[in-house]
């Protein structure tokens, strides 16, 4: 059980990290200039969700999980693991969504943004397919 939550809280770190640098890093050093992709991503309208910036929301809802996995790890308890589960299973519906406006509406990657949208949906493959014993 322990190699699974590892392996959850390595991925969901490196989303933390990704959101911090989005958070607090100006974006055009960030991105590496204003013409490149991640640029067009992080200053487009979906930059924000309700007037916040959607960093700040990562850098919440990654930490949450993170204590929550950490705590999952020493004290196993079946509420602690289906709030992981929701908390992973609600990420992977939102990066599926951010994926989708890259793809297909901004036609724009953000490096920083693909982190956390693959790292979020290799959470879910782990969540749904490592079996416990």
């Amino acid at each position: 059980m322990k190699t699974k939550y590892i392996l959850l809280l390595t991925l969901i770190a490196l989303s933390l990290i990704s959101s911090i640098v989005l958070s607090f890093v100006p974006i055009e050093k960030a991105c590496g200039g204003i013409q490149t992709s991640c640029y067009a991503v992080q200053t487009s309208n979906y930059e924000q969700t309700f007037g916040i910036n959607n960093g700040y929301f990562g850098i919440i809802a990654f930490s949450l999980l993170i204590i929550l996995i950490i705590l999952q790890v020493k004290k196993p308890s079946k509420y602690k693991k289906r709030i992981i589960n929701l908390g992973i299973i609600l990420g992977s519906l939102f990066a599926i969504y951010f994926l989708y406006l890259q793809f297909f509406v901004l036609k724009s990657l953000c490096k920083y943004c693909m982190i956390i949208d693959v790292a979020v949906i290799l959470s879910l493959g782990i969540i749904g397919f490592w079996k416990e014993k």
